[in-house]
C-alpha cells in the first residue's frame, strides 16, 4: 500500500500472518486432517486366538536328549579315529541291525516307541494349548487378555448363589460350554431355573471373553436325608 506524505510513492508491503494469529511469516502449529481415521472401540484390535504354550519342559528333555546322544556318537567316532576301539553299544547296536528282520518283535517294539513320540512331539507344535486360559476380546491391538476358567467359574457361581431359593452351586467351566448345576431348597424349580439362567447368561457376557460358552443349566432338589 502507498502511505500518504510518501514523495517517492513507493509501496510498503505488510507483513504476512498465519491463519492461526501467529507471528509474521511462521507457520502456524499443524492441525489434524479432517479424513484422518478417529480410533474407536468399535474397530477391535485383532482376533483374539488361543494362547499357546510355551512348552519348556518337553522342548528341554528333547534338546538334552539329542545332545547327550550326538555328544556321545561324536566321542565314539572321535574315538575310533584315534584308533581306539569302538564302545560296545555301538558294536552291540549294529551287530542287532544286521542281524534282525524287520518283522521282529524288538524292532516293531523300538519303531512303535519312536513313532508314538514324534506324534507326540508333532501334537505338541501343531496345539496351543493351554486349555484353562479362555482368551478374552481384543479392544485394542497390541494388548492381549486371558481369563482363568477356574476365575471364570467361581464368578458364575458367585452369581447364581444370589438368585432366590438358590443353595448351592457346582459350576464346570469348559472352552465351549459352562454346566451349572444348582440346588433349590424353595420356590418352583422352573422359576429358579429361568432366574438363574437369566443372570447367568448376563455374567457370561460381562465376562468379556472372545468366544463366549454356551449355558447349560439344571436346577434340582436337595437329597432327602434319611
Amino acid at each position: 500500500m502507498t502511505e500518504p506524505g510518501d514523495p517517492t510513492g513507493s509501496t510498503r508491503r505488510m507483513p504476512t500472518v498465519d491463519q492461526a494469529g501467529g507471528d509474521p511469516q511462521t507457520p502456524g502449529p499443524a492441525t489434524p486432517s479432517a479424513h484422518d481415521p478417529v480410533p474407536t472401540l468399535e474397530q477391535g484390535g485383532g482376533r483374539a486366538g488361543r494362547f499357546w504354550s510355551a512348552r519348556r519342559v518337553p522342548a528341554a528333555l528333547v534338546a538334552l536328549v539329542l545332545l547327550g546322544a550326538a555328544g556321545l556318537l561324536l566321542y565314539d567316532i572321535a574315538a575310533v579315529r584315534a584308533g581306539h576301539p569302538a564302545m560296545q553299544w555301538r558294536r552291540s547296536l549294529a551287530d542287532g541291525l544286521a542281524e534282525r528282520h524287520l518283522d521282529d518283535v524288538a524292532v516293531l517294539v523300538g519303531a512303535g516307541i519312536a513313532a508314538a513320540v514324534g506324534l507326540w512331539l508333532l501334537l505338541l507344535s501343531l496345539t496351543p494349548g493351554l486349555r484353562d486360559l479362555l482368551p478374552m476380546r481384543r479392544d485394542r491391538a497390541g494388548v492381549r487378555a486371558g481369563l482363568d476358567r477356574t476365575a471364570a467359574a467361581l464368578v458364575l457361581r458367585d452369581r447364581a448363589v444370589e438368585v432366590p431359593g438358590v443353595q448351592s452351586v457346582r459350576v464346570r467351566m469348559g472352552r465351549k460350554k459352562a454346566k451349572v448345576r444348582a440346588l433349590s431348597h424353595f420356590r418352583e424349580l422352573d422359576d429358579v431355573r429361568n432366574d438363574v439362567d437369566a443372570v447367568l447368561t448376563t455374567a457370561v457376557r460381562e465376562l468379556g471373553l472372545a468366544k463366549p460358552p454356551g449355558l447349560s443349566v439344571q436346577v434340582h432338589r436337595p437329597a432327602k436325608k434319611g
